[in-house]
């Protein structure tokens, strides 16, 4: 089971948008990744999973740019990227929705979805340019909307929201921005089933409306129910990739628990980019 994406009518399977090859990084003495590779397609959602050390977090954080890999490279549809910083990454149609959701509480809700791209009024000679409150809060409120993010208004402080909410604003921004790839680490982990439900329902909005997304999650039923494949990393390495329609729980389990191996570190390794390029 290859856990490459069944082909298209025409014969030919979808040109991934992100791919990952040969991707190392150490801290130390540590060695936290080791020829990972990874393939991600228009309008997937790829379960990202593994127990505590296994490495994706820092899968994550080096696609997200907060990271630099010691080896391997990262493309684009089929263009080398080099994500320097999280600005890079940006640039490149990468957003992530971080565990702590990255928002500012004492913020309006208009200004989290615009922090760090803050639309601004020109201003005489081209200084002195003050924020466009206005156009920030319809837009925000236009976004928040396509997304079914139940908002009382756009002006509300985040802190008077509740944890989906707040989750809800922090998938919006990266709705908003994102071009490509929506990455969403542990969306789930402290909310409760009403919330993570609605949750779902946003990755499922996203997928739809084109993006693909990555999904960080310890909650194996949720994965199982969203994903379209899974990946499974463990002490740093890739040990197999399965469509999620075509496997089940017990061996998801037995790849975080190396009980099974689908990959072999020769094999992996070998993987050549989309279109025989080398």
């Amino acid at each position: 089971m290859n856990g490459e994406p069944d082909e298209d009518g025409g014969g030919r399977s979808p040109a991934p948008v992100l791919e990952a090859r040969g991707l190392c990084k150490s801290f130390g003495s540590v060695r936290a990744l080791i020829d990972v590779n990874l393939d991600l397609y228009p309008g997937e959602v790829l379960g990202l999973m593994g127990d505590n050390g296994a490495g994706k977090s820092t899968t994550v954080k080096i696609l997200a740019g907060a990271l630099q890999p010691d080896a391997g490279e990262i493309r684009i549809n089929g263009r080398p990227v080099s994500l320097r910083g999280p600005i890079d990454a940006r640039r490149a149609g990468i957003e992530t929705v971080y565990q702590d959701l990255a928002v500012v509480p004492m913020l309006d809700v208009a200004e989290n979805v615009f922090l760090g791209r803050e639309v601004r009024r020109r201003g005489p000679l081209g200084v002195l340019r003050a924020l466009d409150k206005r156009t920030m809060r319809r837009q925000a409120a236009e976004h928040l909307r396509a997304l079914n993010v139940g908002i009382h208004s756009v002006r509300q402080r985040v802190d008077t929201l509740s944890g989906g909410q707040r989750q809800g604003v922090a998938v919006g921004r990266a709705v908003a921005f994102g071009r490509h790839i929506v990455i969403m680490d542990e969306p789930t982990a402290a909310l409760g089933v009403r919330e993570s439900r609605r949750v779902i329902e946003l990755i499922q909005l996203i997928r739809r409306r084109g993006l693909s997304v990555i999904l960080i999650s310890h909650n194996l039923p949720q994965v199982l129910e969203i994903s379209d494949r899974i990946m499974v990393l463990r002490n740093g390495r890739r040990v197999g990739v399965v469509r999620t329609a075509e496997t089940d729980m017990q061996q998801v389990v037995r790849l975080i628990t190396g009980a099974e191996v689908l990959d072999q570190p020769a094999a992996q390794g070998s993987e050549g980019w989309a279109g025989g390029e080398a």
